[in-house]
């Protein structure tokens, strides 16, 4: 398994024979090198969004069209993305979905969700999401955008994830602080890679934070197209 950050929120993860991108914000995204975009998308599978926000999803249906793929995610979006032309897998809370041998798990997140891009911006995107990730062993948390909720309680126990992808970069969503708390409280997390940090100087600049207070955890900084090898 590998899983490549792209800056933001966005990630690659190859598991199983499927190449997802996760929340794959690339043209205006400050962080990830526009030389580099074949690089990042080549192989792709599947796009797989939490919810409407431009620094989320304004990337997809250019990536959907141009290798052919379906974009996965919540219904309401699904429909938005349909008119144009996209194909797409829309699901909910609760359902689960092959992907090429991955089982992705549409589960809860705490957040808000429209389509803020484009040209009758803003309008409904159904709600914020995020998703579990089982394969090869191995489950990913995918937080999406969220704080702490006690739905992690239960997502925690039945998913038992030992891989926890976390939005932790304040002011939007949690921060450094609450990811950890949340991490301890309610997961097992082997591995924790830190997301929607770095991009803004509103949002956190590094996981020092995190890092100090999951000390049973492997916290991993990712670096922008440095595969993590799990």
């Amino acid at each position: 398994m590998k899983i490549t950050w792209l800056g933001h929120s966005g990630f690659r993860i190859e598991i199983e024979q499927a190449v997802l991108l996760v929340d794959p914000w690339l043209e205006g995204n400050p962080m990830f090198p526009a030389d580099r975009r074949d690089e990042a998308i080549a192989g792709a599978t599947h796009v797989l969004l939490s919810h409407g926000h431009g620094d989320h999803a304004s990337s997809a249906a250019g990536i959907a069209r141009e290798l052919g793929i379906p974009v996965a995610c919540i219904h309401e979006l699904s429909v938005i993305l349909g008119a144009q032309g996209v194909e797409v897998i829309g699901f909910n809370k609760g359902g689960t979905i092959d992907l090429n041998g991955a089982r992705v798990t549409m589960v809860n997140a705490c957040h808000s969700s429209s389509v803020d891009f484009g040209e009758d911006a803003p309008r409904a995107g159904g709600s914020e999401a995020g998703f579990m990730i089982a394969g090869e062993g191995h489950t990913i948390y995918f937080s999406g955008d969220t704080t702490i909720m006690a739905d992690m309680a239960w997502m925690g126990e039945y998913f038992a994830p030992d891989i926890g992808i976390l939005s932790a970069g304040g002011h939007y969503t949690m921060d450094m602080k609450m990811a950890a708390w949340a991490a301890r409280k309610f997961f097992d997390f082997r591995v924790v890679i830190p997301c929607h940090y770095r991009t803004f100087p509103i949002l956190a600049q590094s996981a020092v934070e995190l890092k100090a207070n999951l000390p049973g955890s492997q916290v991993i900084e990712p670096e922008v197209l440095e595969p993590i090898e799990i």
